[in-house]
């Protein structure tokens, strides 16, 4: 399992300073949006030759403009870079057709999608699928990825975590826990009848903290996307290698 390390909201040194001090303990280095928008691919470009034996993903949210957009993080260096599952199925489709000509990855955002839109996503199986809390609801609603069989989103938003390790549409009534199986099986969620989210490549992102970890390994996530957990922490190396023990030791069990 990987932990990918989310840098946003931090210059591009800092962003090397800090994949510099957690580099042991973290797989992937994602150039966050926020630094792909101040920066440009400058930043893609930094932290590749800065960490070349780093898988690089470039969370540019691509919604349109597909195969120019990919284009320009896959020359920068990147080798994951992301689109918007809520984007035109046109858009989807281009960017994977990118990322193949390229031979690089496809990370496909699940914020604010819905099961039918999932359920559409859900034939790309070489892309990984990003299960997502906005950093709004995190800061706005207090929501959490938690993992199956709790809401991860803040009542009436969209981001609510399925059995199947897609996102559902609707939150449980009052905003609490429900059964994963029967919240899946009534949105449709791929997985929830096809054996489960080990058929797709899944990574989780949203205000994951080591207490969330044990819901989130049942997901079987190939990816754990970690940021201000790590990042705003006292110690961030320290932090990072909490990550790398506790993924390892829950694993084992």
């Amino acid at each position: 399992m990987n932990i990918q390390l989310a840098l946003d909201r931090m210059s591009i040194q800092e962003a090397i300073d800090m994949a510099r001090l957690t580099e042991p303990y973290i797989d992937w280095i994602e150039v966050g949006t926020s630094l792909i928008k101040e920066f440009g691919m400058a930043s893609v470009e930094a932290m590749k030759r800065e960490f070349p034996h780093k898988v690089i993903v470039a969370d540019v949210k691509t919604f349109d403009n597909a195969k120019y957009e990919f284009e320009l993080c896959y020359k920068a260096g990147a080798d994951v870079a992301t689109v918007m599952g809520a984007a035109p199925p046109v858009t989807v489709s281009l960017c994977l057709e990118t990322a193949r000509t390229w031979g690089r990855q496809v990370m496909i955002d699940l914020l604010h999608t819905t099961p039918e839109e999932q359920a559409a996503l859900s034939r790309y199986r070489e892309a990984v699928h990003c299960l997502h809390v906005s950093k709004d609801q995190q800061e706005g609603g207090g929501s959490r990825l938690t993992g199956p069989g709790a809401y991860g989103a803040a009542r009436g938003a969209r981001g609510s975590v399925a059995a199947g390790g897609l996102l559902t549409d609707a939150p449980a009534p009052g905003g609490g826990c429900a059964s994963a199986q029967a919240d899946a099986a009534a949105s449709g969620a791929p997985g929830a009848a096809s054996g489960g989210p080990a058929e797709l490549r899944i990574a989780a992102a949203g205000g994951i903290t080591l207490e969330s970890l044990p819901g989130l390994l049942a997901l079987e996530p190939e990816v754990l996307i970690v940021g201000s957990a790590i990042t705003k922490a006292p110690d961030p190396a320290a932090a990072a290698r909490a990550f790398r023990e506790a993924i390892d030791e829950l694993r084992r069990r």
